[in-house]
């Protein structure tokens, strides 16, 4: 519409410091919030992965074992397999080993460990962990361990099925790889258990009477 001589456009209202800094707020508040999404999602992410087995696969092992033994082990959910667990790359603990160890994964849904203790050994002097040992069991659930020995004096399962393929294993919190051999079962209790581990994970792990020191000697 043309304009009437004399006449102009009606200015263009300047918006109040009020209204800026409003603006502004809201938009530094949208870019937080999506700043924040990410970190949420890797959060979720990572239990998902490790309660599906694939952070174990996923973190390189220092190439340092540990040793892990427990007057009583009871599970719910077994599960077990052969898997490689790898070094970083020009790891000082690579040896002749290439950088990667064979390891039998020991995969349990829900576990109980009366009398647990670790201990790494670490030139000379042993870093030594217990708990677990005072009426209380260490509880674990989605636990997973990365052995080269497992020992134990009473072995006790049910409904055991040995042979199976691991990628189609059900009982276990975690499946194995495809065409691998691995055994799984409903339940397993285990006396005297001893352990040679280079990796362990769980979704959630509960220790009471945690107590961690330097010693001469290990578990």
């Amino acid at each position: 519409m043309a304009l009437s001589e004399g006449t102009s456009p009606d200015p263009t209202p300047t918006p109040s410091p009020a209204d800026a800094s409003a603006r502004r707020g809201g938009v530094r508040f949208r870019r937080a919030a999506l700043m924040g999404v990410p970190a949420l999602t890797a959060a979720a992410a990572l239990v998902v992965l490790t309660a599906q087995g694939a952070l174990a696969a996923q973190f390189a092992i220092s190439g340092m074992p540990f040793v892990v033994t427990a007057d009583r082990l009871e599970g719910r959910g077994f599960g077990q397999f052969g898997a490689i667990d790898n070094m970083p790359e020009g790891s000082p603990n690579a040896g002749d080993t290439g950088g990667q160890i064979l390891t039998i994964v020991t995969a349990i849904r829900e576990a109980e460990l009366t009398n647990l203790c670790q201990s790494v050994e670490l030139g000379g002097t042993f870093l030594h962990i217990t708990a677990g040992n005072k009426g209380t069991p260490v509880k674990a659930s989605g636990l997973t361990t990365d052995s080269t020995e497992i020992s134990g004096k009473v072995a006790d399962f049910d409904n055991i099925e040995i042979g199976g393929d691991a990628s189609t294993f059900e009982k276990p919190p975690v499946k194995g790889p495809l065409g691998v051999f691995g055994q799984q079962a409903d339940t397993v209790k285990l006396k005297d258990l001893r352990q040679k581990n280079y990796a362990t994970t769980a979704v959630r792990f509960t220790l009471p009477d945690l107590h961690m020191r330097f010693s001469s000697k290990g578990c």
